[in-house]
């Protein structure tokens, strides 16, 4: 197909993992079963945080958000892929394909943002146990949701706006199974040095600083740990973080993975593989790697199962 400028695209092709037809059911209720996991998993958490006063401290309220995020997250792109396999169909409409990114920013953001808040909450807990309570107010802990909010949607917006402004050739096939923002972007004729400026300026601000104050925050909470003279103290302290280490080794060691793997082998179907591990496989296993790692969420999901039957 020759390119071509086109400024009336009314919709992208989503080319997914196959073109097999015999893999599709297979493809389809594999995601289905992930779909299905993760949000029940995240969904129970929830629940388990809002029916338990024991859990009512800012540390479950940090994970009842991310959790919510994980559900959203995870809703804005397999449906829309299940849908596709279903109805033997690639396309997305040009403002569904926008809309999609534009969501999927909103909560990748906010993913990184509440890990970083939560990081924050257990330097807090560890290394001033005494004015916990004091600095970690609720109006605090509503406010850095907040935050993490507005500055999520304004990313994303801007993310969003950024593409809006770009001429796209007739060549509309996107080597993913989601709206992925660096490979809509490549699909374009006009410029886009801009776009990648503000994508990198972005990634820093939005990916790197959270990280880094998670990185600071451990440091700070390591050396606690190591000025605990009994060894229980040391277990207690370090076992409250275990299970936010996890998630938070999982989230960035597949984001960077994605990453690095997008920029050395652009529009491939790896890449499209490697982004299923931190928007879809990770929102499914967080649930579980706070429920296993965790006695009070443990004896919490037994309450309401208990409560249930």
């Amino acid at each position: 197909m020759e390119p071509g400028n086109n400024t009336g695209v009314s919709e992208f092709l989503l080319l997914g993992f196959s073109e097999d037809p015999e893999l599709q059911p297979l493809i389809f209720g594999l995601f289905l079963s992930i779909y299905l996991v993760a949000v029940l998993g995240n969904l129970l958490i929830i629940l388990a945080t809002i029916s338990d006063s024991h859990l009512h401290t800012p540390m479950y309220f940090f994970l009842s958000n991310l959790s919510f995020v994980d559900i959203c997250l995870v809703s804005t792109i397999i449906p829309k892929m299940l849908v596709n396999i279903q109805m033997q169909s690639k396309a997305i409409t040009y403002a569904g394909c926008i809309t999609q990114m534009c969501f999927f920013w909103v909560f990748v953001e906010l993913d990184s943002f509440l890990l970083g808040v939560m990081a924050y909450d257990r330097f807090v807990a560890i290394c001033h146990p005494l004015h916990y309570s004091v600095i970690m107010n609720p109006k605090l802990c509503g406010l850095l949701v907040l935050v993490c909010w507005i500055l999520s949607v304004l990313h994303a917006l801007l993310q969003s706006l950024m593409v809006l402004r770009l001429t796209f050739c007739t060549h509309l096939e996107i080597s993913h199974f989601f709206c992925e923002l660096n490979e809509v972007v490549q699909l374009a004729c006009s410029d886009t040095f801009l776009n990648d400026l503000v994508a990198y300026f972005a990634l820093v601000l939005m990916a790197v600083c959270p990280f880094t104050g998670i990185l600071y925050s451990y440091s700070k909470i390591v050396s606690s740990i190591r000025a605990i003279s009994s060894a229980q103290g040391k277990y207690k302290a370090f076992s409250t973080c275990v299970s936010h280490v996890c998630v938070v080794s999982l989230f960035y060691s597949t984001g960077f993975g994605v990453y690095l793997s997008s920029v050395a082998t652009h529009g491939s179907h790896s890449s499209s593989t490697a982004s299923v591990m931190y928007t879809v496989v990770t929102p499914m296993l967080n649930p579980f790697l706070y429920s296993l790692r965790n006695k009070d969420v443990r004896r919490a999901l037994k309450s309401l199962f208990r409560s249930k039957i």
